[in-house]
C-alpha cells in the first residue's frame, strides 16, 4: 500500500465537505476519484499532498515513496523554451552527464594514480547515468512532448509565450518525466486533444508507479481506472473496476436504496393509518393495540431518502419550428492566419436531425470553423449556405455569448424580455441557481457555472440547429449525462466540437475528423471511428468501407419484424393476464375491507342502541327482556372483537 486515508474530515464555515473519508491506494494501482462539482474532490487531493490540513483523520504516504501532483490549470511560467523546461526535470542526470564529459577530457592528459582515480570516478558516474536511464532520457522527453501535442517546431518556443492550456501541458510533461511513485492528477485531460488523451492513457497504463486521478472524462476512466472512489454527500465509497463497472454497481445500489426507502415509507404510512383507525374505535383493547404499534413504529430506524442522480438540473431542448431537410451546405471553405493554414477546400453537408461531431488535434481549426458558421469571423475562401427555416443556437466554450458585467438575472431578462420575473427565476432554478445566486455577476462565476448559464440560454432559444463548442468542458459527470439525454431526445440538428469521447459515443451519428487541413468523414460514433481509423488501407479502400458502412448502418443482426412482434405479443399477453389477476386480488381485498368496516359500524351502532334500551326505566323492570338484550350484546361484542381482528388483518 502506497497511500492510506483514514477518517478524513474537512469543514468550511459550518459546511461539511468531507466526513469520515477512508480509502487506500496500492502500489502500481490506477485509482480515480469521482463526484459532482463541489463534492470535495480537489479538497481531498490538497489534503493528501499536504497543501491543506484536515480537521480530523490521517493521511499516510508509505516511507521513502515520492509523490507528484498536478492541480487543475496548474501552469509553469518561465523564460525557458518548452524543451529546456522539461529538460530541467533531469537536472541531476545532466550534472552526472557533465561530470562524465569532464572526466573524459581530463583522462586524455592524466597518468598513473590520477588516471586511476579519474577512471574510478568515471565508472561511478557511468553507473549512475545508466541507472537513471541516461541513454534514453532525451528520447523519452521528445516522446512526452510529442505525445502531449507539441510539434518539434514548437520545442524552441518560450514557455512565457504559450497559452494557459499549453503551459498546463508543459507542467504535465514535467510531472510525468519526474516519475514519482505516486502521480496525482486533477482533471489532466482538460487541455488535451483526443490524440493526446489517448497517448496519456497508454502512458499511464504502462506507468510503473501508482496513479490517483480526479476526472470527469468517463472514456479516460474506463481505460485507466481499476478502482473508483466516489465522494457523495461528504462520504467516500470504493468500487472495484473501471467507470462503467462503477456506473452499473452504483445504479444497482441506487435502485436498491430507493426501493428500500419507498418500501419503508409505505409501511410507515400504513402503520400510521392503522393506528389512527384503531384509536377511532375508542375501545380499550383497540387503544392498547394502537399504542403497541406506535411504540414499534418509533423504534424503526428511518432510512434517509437517497439522492436522485440528475434530479435537480433540468434541460429540455425543443425547436420552435422544424427546419428544411437540408440544414447546412459548406463548399470549399478555407481559413488561414498569416502563414498558418488551418484548413482549405472543406466541404460537407448536414441534413435535418443529424448529430455530427468534429474532432481533431488542438490548433487544427475546429473552433475557427464553428465561428465562421456563426459569422463571428469570416472565411478566407469558399462559402456556406443555411437551409430553409434554420435557426442557430450557439454554445461557445469561452462563453463569449455571456456578458461579464451582467447578473445572471439580467443575462436572461435582457435576451428574453417577454419572460416574467417568476419565469426567469424558474429557468435559473432549473440550472441550480436559486435565491440570491441570480444576482451574481457573470464574471464571478466558475467555469461550470458559466456553462450552466449558457445551457439555460440555449434551452430558451428554441433553435433547430445547435452549434456547440466543447459543451462538456467544466461540467461534472451528472451534468454531462443530463446534456447527453437532452441532445439524444432533441429533434433538431447538432454540430459540435468535443474532446469528450464518451460524450461523442453517446450522442454522435457521424464524425468529421479535421486532419492535414481536410475533413475525413466517418458514419458512426467514436468507437466506430477508432475501428476504421486504425485500418491501414488505401484512400480508395477507406472510401469503399465508408460507403459500405453507410449503406448497412441500420442492418444489425436483430430478429425479423414478425419474430419480434410474436415475442412481444406473447410477452404482452402474459403480462396482461398477470396484471388482471393482481388487480382482481386487490379489488377483492378492498371489498372485503369495506364490508368489514361496514359490519363494524353496524355492530357498534347496535351495541350502543342496546345500551340505551337497557337504560330505559320500562325495560329495566323486565328481567327477561334485560337478559335477552344482555345476551344479544354479549354475542355482538364477541363478533365485534372478531371483526376488529379481521379488519387489522385485512388492513395489513
Amino acid at each position: 500500500m502506497i497511500l492510506s486515508c483514514q477518517n478524513v474530515c474537512k469543514e468550511f464555515v459550518d459546511k461539511k465537505v468531507l466526513q469520515g473519508v477512508s480509502f487506500h491506494v496500492e502500489d502500481h494501482e490506477k485509482a480515480a476519484i469521482v463526484g459532482i462539482n463541489g463534492a470535495g474532490k480537489t479538497t481531498l487531493l490538497r489534503i493528501i499532498v499536504g497543501e491543506m490540513r484536515p480537521d480530523d483523520g490521517i493521511v499516510t504516504l508509505s516511507k521513502d515513496k515520492t509523490l507528484g501532483y498536478l492541480a487543475q490549470n496548474d501552469a509553469v511560467s518561465t523564460e525557458n523554451t518548452i524543451y529546456e523546461e522539461l529538460l530541467s526535470v533531469k537536472k541531476e542526470l545532466l550534472e552526472v552527464e557533465a561530470g562524465m564529459r569532464a572526466c573524459e577530457q581530463d583522462m586524455k592528459n592524466a597518468q598513473g594514480p590520477a588516471l586511476d582515480a579519474l577512471m574510478k570516478r568515471y565508472g561511478d558516474l557511468t553507473h549512475a547515468f545508466e541507472m537513471g536511464d541516461g541513454y534514453s532520457y532525451r528520447s523519452e522527453l521528445v516522446g512526452v512532448l510529442k505525445g502531449l501535442g507539441f510539434t518539434e517546431e514548437e520545442f524552441s518556443k518560450s514557455v512565457s509565450t504559450l497559452s494557459g492550456g499549453q503551459k498546463t501541458r508543459v507542467a504535465l510533461g514535467k510531472l510525468l518525466l519526474q516519475s514519482p511513485d505516486l502521480i496525482i492528477l486533477d482533471e489532466p485531460t482538460n487541455h488535451l486533444d483526443v490524440n493526446s488523451i489517448a497517448w496519456l492513457e497508454t502512458y499511464l497504463l504502462n506507468y510503473k508507479g501508482a496513479v490517483l486521478i480526479v476526472s470527469h472524462d468517463r472514456y479516460f476512466l474506463d481505460k485507466i481506472a481499476t478502482k473508483i472512489i466516489e465522494i457523495d454527500q461528504t462520504k467516500a465509497t470504493t468500487f472495484l473496476g473501471n467507470y462503467s463497472d462503477y456506473a452499473v454497481k452504483k445504479q444497482q445500489l441506487r435502485v436498491a436504496a430507493m426501493n428500500a426507502y419507498l418500501s419503508q415509507q409505505r409501511e410507515i404510512q400504513h402503520q400510521e393509518a392503522v393506528i389512527e383507525k384503531l384509536r377511532s374505535f375508542n375501545r380499550e383493547k383497540s387503544i392498547k393495540r394502537a399504542e403497541s404499534r406506535e411504540k414499534m413504529l418509533d423504534k424503526i430506524e428511518r432510512i434517509e431518502k437517497p439522492t436522485e442522480i440528475n434530479a435537480d438540473m433540468k434541460l429540455t431542448l425543443t425547436p420552435y419550428r422544424e427546419s428544411g431537410k437540408d440544414v447546412l451546405k459548406v463548399e470549399n471553405l478555407g481559413k488561414s492566419f498569416g502563414d498558418l493554414h488551418l484548413f482549405r477546400n472543406v466541404s460537407f453537408e448536414l441534413k435535418r436531425g443529424e448529430h455530427v461531431a468534429i474532432i481533431g488535434d488542438n490548433g487544427t481549426g475546429k473552433t475557427t470553423l464553428l465561428k465562421i458558421l456563426n459569422e463571428v469571423i469570416p472565411a478566407d475562401e469558399g462559402e456556406f449556405t443555411l437551409g430553409t427555416n434554420v435557426e442557430i443556437g450557439y454554445y461557445d466554450q469561452e462563453h463569449h455569448v455571456l456578458h461579464p458585467e451582467k447578473t445572471l438575472f439580467e443575462e436572461i431578462s435582457d435576451d428574453y424580455p417577454y419572460l416574467t420575473n417568476t419565469e426567469i427565476r424558474n429557468v435559473l432554478a432549473a440550472f441550480l441557481f436559486t435565491g440570491d445566486d441570480v444576482f451574481k455577476l457573470i464574471r464571478e462565476l466558475s467555469g461550470g457555472e458559466r456553462g450552466r448559464v449558457s445551457l439555460a440560454k440555449l434551452m430558451l432559444g428554441n433553435a433547430n440547429f445547435l452549434i456547440l463548442d466543447e459543451p462538456t468542458n467544466h461540467l461534472d459527470i451528472a451534468s454531462k449525462e443530463i446534456l447527453e439525454d437532452a441532445l439524444n431526445s432533441y429533434s433538431g440538428t447538432v454540430l459540435y466540437v468535443s474532446h469528450d469521447r464518451y460524450f461523442i459515443n453517446r450522442t454522435a451519428h457521424r464524425i468529421l475528423e479535421l486532419t492535414q487541413n481536410h475533413f475525413v468523414n466517418y458514419v458512426g460514433n467514436y468507437d466506430y471511428y477508432l475501428e476504421k481509423r486504425t485500418d491501414h488501407l488505401s484512400a480508395l479502400e477507406k472510401q469503399i468501407q465508408r460507403e459500405s458502412a453507410s449503406g448497412t448502418a441500420g442492418a444489425s443482426q436483430s430478429p425479423s419484424p414478425s419474430e419480434t412482434a410474436g415475442k412481444s405479443q406473447s410477452s404482452g399477453a402474459q403480462d396482461w393476464k398477470a396484471k388482471k389477476e393482481e388487480q382482481a386480488r386487490i379489488r377483492k381485498k378492498e371489498n372485503d375491507l369495506k364490508k368489514c368496516e361496514a359490519r363494524i359500524a353496524e355492530l357498534e351502532a347496535r351495541i350502543a342502541a342496546i345500551d340505551e334500551e337497557m337504560s330505559d326505566p320500562e325495560v329495566a323492570t323486565k328481567s327477561l327482556k334485560l337478559q335477552e338484550l344482555a345476551s344479544e350484546q354479549e354475542t355482538l361484542r364477541a363478533e365485534l372483537d372478531q371483526k376488529y381482528e379481521e379488519w387489522e388483518t385485512l388492513a395489513e
